[in-house]
């Protein structure tokens, strides 16, 4: 069988293995970032609900558990749950959709916890105030055990366009390697000449999972790729 390659970063690296492991793969762990939480105090002013867009910042956002919080899919909305956050809803597909439904919801102040890397979600007559909770440093090379995955042959996970365009400058011979990135956004981050790059329909851990799945028993997709 045809390996998958995981390159998120701790913890939710595991609970992709975990889920891997159940659908009858098996995964290699191989970060390409690490987590470094910073330390930090709730800004001035009044807050009317929090946004997180990452599992990484809700689980350092246990100090605002009074704010409804909007958190993008429900991997950031159980870490949310799991930092103390009593009212946790669970937006769609990115942080522009859930500042959107925020809004929608009459609030005007929101207080956004991310990471230093991050996409600015905007909306008229809603006042973003983001503030950054952890950085995700990237590896400078690939780790000795994604090299010897990628030897033969591989799927690769995808789970945001920084990781892509990491991997596309850290991989010289991409030709045999099958991609399945989270998004469209992430799939167009990592270039061409891929033997494949396939996305699933909805923005999810789940979704990509079973996406890899097809593509790792099979040795060849199933569903409709974006070959490149």
């Amino acid at each position: 069988m045809t390996r998958l390659l995981i390159l998120r970063p701790e913890p939710g690296a595991s609970e992709t293995a975990r889920r891997a492991r159940s659908l009858g793969m098996d995964p290699v762990i191989a970060p390409l970032f690490e987590i470094r939480p910073r330390s930090w105090k709730v800004p001035d002013g009044h807050f009317d609900a929090l946004l997180l867009t990452s599992a990484n910042a809700a689980r350092n956002a246990g100090q605002m558990p009074d704010l409804p919080c909007y958190a993008v899919g429900e991997a950031t909305a159980d870490a949310a749950r799991g930092a103390g956050l009593a009212e946790v809803i669970a937006g769609p597909s990115d942080g522009q959709a859930a500042l959107a439904l925020a809004a929608a919801h009459g609030h005007k102040r929101i207080l956004h916890l991310c990471g230093r890397e991050h996409i600015a979600a905007e909306h008229s007559g809603v006042t973003v105030v983001r503030h950054i909770v952890y950085a995700a440093e990237a590896a400078p090379e690939l780790p000795a055990n994604a090299r010897a995955v990628l030897a033969g042959s591989a799927v690769v996970m995808l789970h945001s366009p920084r990781a892509a365009r990491l991997l596309s400058m850290l991989v010289p011979d991409r030709s045999v390697i099958r991609i399945v990135a989270i998004s469209a956004a992430a799939a167009d981050a990592a270039g061409s000449g891929w033997a494949s790059i396939d996305v699933p329909a909805m923005p999810r851990d789940e979704a990509l999972l079973e996406l890899a799945a097809q593509l790792c028993k099979a040795g060849t997709s199933q569903m409709t790729g974006r070959d490149r």
